[in-house]
């Protein structure tokens, strides 16, 4: 059993920056790759960053540029600095881990950006 704890959402003017943070309740190398997901109102969940157990990265195209998904292996957490933020880019942000078994889901923090 994974359990995964957000934090750092919150409301922020367009051109400002965020830091998400996701800490895992086990070891991050135990896990396959870890990443966020947002999804606004009425539109579905989509992907937005992953970072595997090897350190490889991989971004949705909406955020290249401005999102770094990092990791601190002592604090078993995962990060998403956000930077250039947009108003599109208001949702619930969720980080997800892949393990072997299944995959987890955290509860979920906002993010709203103001025009």
């Amino acid at each position: 059993q994974v359990q995964l704890v957000e934090s750092g959402g919150g409301l922020v003017q367009a051109g400002g920056s965020l830091r998400l943070s996701c800490a895992a309740s086990v070891s991050i190398f135990s896990i396959n790759a870890m990443g966020w997901f947002r999804q606004a109102p009425g539109k579905q969940r989509e992907f937005v960053a992953t970072i595997t157990s090897d350190g490889r990265t991989n971004y949705a195209d909406s955020v290249k540029g401005r999102f770094t998904i990092s990791r601190d292996s002592a604090k078993n957490t995962v990060y998403l600095q956000m930077n250039s933020l947009k108003p599109e880019d208001t949702a619930v942000y969720y980080c997800k881990a892949d393990t072997m078994l299944r995959v987890y889901w955290g509860q979920g923090t906002q993010v709203t950006v103001s025009s």
